[in-house]
């Protein structure tokens, strides 16, 4: 073997390395991905909504100077109704939103069926959206005419692209998304609720009670502030921060509103 085949081999086996190398400096990394889940997104909004909502009511209560077994009325039936009107609430807007989705697709699809005149309009102004979201003239035609085959398909492009609606999903359930939006509410709204229960058996102090509903509503907040950073895929120290900050936030306001009631009215202790 001479010299130049020596040599020609030795580039040859570098070369792979070097492009191996060089791929890995310029490939980015991938971005973490949302958190998946069914009715995910109803669990942590109505908790935190439950969190909040209860701790301000026992801030108000406390700021108030009334007793345990004021705040542990208050707060359960406070608790109860909040919930079952996050429930219902949950349940009608996803209902609702699902038959509206329902009856403009049967409008959709009767525009293209009946309306045979207008359905190259209709064509053309999919093909006009394509190319306003960067797609080639040529491409959108095609893309289209083979959309305008299969009826079911040119109806759902047509109310995603042109009327900015999504079809309705069959699979969705609004009964199970209210059921749990309710669940998930009495659960994480019962956790400030706790410390008045607890603490009960060792100790009268009030004020005792109140901060260990503090730390209890805290780790609460911070538990559902990281499952809302898993779901959006935003940084967990911030998530957390932002969400502890909003219940302090609501809980300072409510806390100084039944103080400032309370003297107003001049209550004596």
């Amino acid at each position: 073997m001479d010299g130049n085949t020596s040599t020609h081999l030795l580039i040859s086996q570098e070369e792979p390395d070097k492009r191996t190398h060089i791929q890995t400096e310029t490939e980015q990394p991938k971005p973490n991905g949302p958190w998946k889940g069914e009715c995910v997104k109803s669990v942590v909004y109505a908790g935190l909504d439950a969190i909040v909502t209860c701790f301000a009511l026992i801030s108000s209560i406390s700021g108030g100077h009334l007793s345990s077994v004021d705040v542990l009325v208050l707060g359960f039936a406070n608790l109860v109704a909040d919930g079952i009107s996050m429930g219902f609430g949950d349940f009608v807007s996803s209902s609702t939103e699902k038959d509206m989705a329902a009856k403009e697709r049967q409008v959709t699809e009767w525009e293209i069926n009946n309306q045979h005149g207008r359905l190259q309009q209709h064509e053309d102004d999919l093909i006009q959206r394509y190319q306003a979201l960067g797609m080639d003239i040529h491409d959108a035609v095609t893309v289209v005419k083979v959309f305008s085959k299969y009826k079911d398909i040119l109806v759902d492009e047509k109310m995603t692209i042109q009327k900015r609606m999504l079809p309705p999903d069959q699979a969705e359930k609004p009964w199970k998304n209210g059921l749990i939006t309710f669940v998930a509410f009495l659960i994480f709204g019962s956790a400030p609720l706790l410390s008045f229960i607890l603490l009960l058996p060792f100790t009268r102090n009030e004020s005792i009670k109140f901060w260990g509903a503090c730390v209890l509503a805290a780790l609460a907040l911070a538990i559902l502030g990281l499952a809302k950073a898993k779901i959006a895929g935003q940084n967990y120290v911030f998530a957390v921060a932002s969400t502890l900050i909003t219940g302090a936030i609501a809980a300072a306001s409510a806390y100084l509103i039944g103080w400032g009631l309370r003297n107003l009215a001049g209550v004596q202790e």
